[in-house]
């Protein structure tokens, strides 16, 4: 979901969706109704947590402009 500045929605936009983010682990980290308040407010309280469990993962300070990756950090970073 890095780099989505728009709430995912059915019904032609009218009903937004409700994400559950999951950790590396498959754990919930946040719900959201609101992705792009989410990427703006609590993100960076959640990046930290995520940062210090999940040191071989990209945390992006800003997801708008990240792209997703399929894997964790390559080797040696």
């Amino acid at each position: 979901l890095f780099g989505l500045d728009r709430h995912p929605s059915i019904a032609n936009g009218t009903v937004p969706l409700t994400l559950e983010l999951l950790s590396p682990a498959h754990r919930p980290m946040q719900t959201t109704r609101d992705l792009p308040g989410f990427w703006r407010g609590s993100w960076a309280d959640v990046r930290a947590d995520m940062r210090g469990r999940y040191p071989k993962h990209v945390w992006p300070e800003n997801p708008l402009l990240a792209a997703a990756t399929a894997r964790a950090k390559p080797r040696g970073t």
